[in-house]
């Protein structure tokens, strides 16, 4: 089975006038379609991989017996398909508030607001290209905010994602230029969940 690009349950142009239409739709047709065909091709020769979850993959990513720079296409590749995924279903404009999880993050980091100024710094401090992650400690179950380069995916460290900020240039270019940190703040906007 070949992993496919995931319909977005919105219109490109939802989240305006925050996150425009035209990134939406090359970073979803282009770069996400790429990560996919580029992973697809990367388990060509592995048949017993292609059914497996992306996130099963990444997991066990050390495990998998496969030359090395298979793995690292299945690294690049898999993680940003599963990031992507991931992404667009945390902008989904449906989505509503999680009260259980504001009171969890609150807790967890002295209010929201304070836990949006931390996650937010962390984004913008990220060194070139990669992303910015609310997650779940998978031995400790506490609420950590972690940063990771290029395609890395926090399922790599056995931490489950809660949601994710992709800080590539690719997701704010067009509309924003070389201004992070007016991305990562309009990107509240539409983030429903908190």
């Amino acid at each position: 089975m070949k992993h496919e690009l995931p319909q977005l349950n919105y219109a490109y142009d939802a989240l305006e006038p925050y996150i425009d239409a035209r990134t939406m739709e090359i970073h979803h047709t282009k770069h996400h379609q790429t990560y996919v065909d580029k992973l697809n091709q990367a388990l060509e020769k592995y048949p017993d991989l292609q059914g497996r979850p992306v996130e099963e993959l990444l997991a066990d990513l050390q495990n998998l017996k496969v030359d090395e720079a298979d793995r690292t296409a299945i690294r690049n590749h898999g993680g940003g398909h599963l990031n992507h995924t991931l992404f667009w279903k945390y902008l989904d404009p449906a989505n509503k508030k999680d009260e259980l999880l504001s009171k969890e993050i609150a807790s967890s980091f002295g209010s929201l607001d304070e836990f949006k100024k931390r996650f937010s710094d962390s984004a913008v401090k990220v060194f070139g290209s990669g992303w910015t992650w609310l997650v779940r400690d998978g031995k400790t179950s506490k609420l950590l905010i972690q940063s990771f380069p290029n395609q890395d995916s926090p399922v790599m460290l056995g931490q489950q994602p809660i949601f994710g900020l992709d800080v590539w240039e690719h997701a704010y270019y067009l509309k924003y230029q070389s201004k992070r940190p007016d991305y990562v703040s309009a990107w509240w906007n539409v983030l429903k969940l908190i």
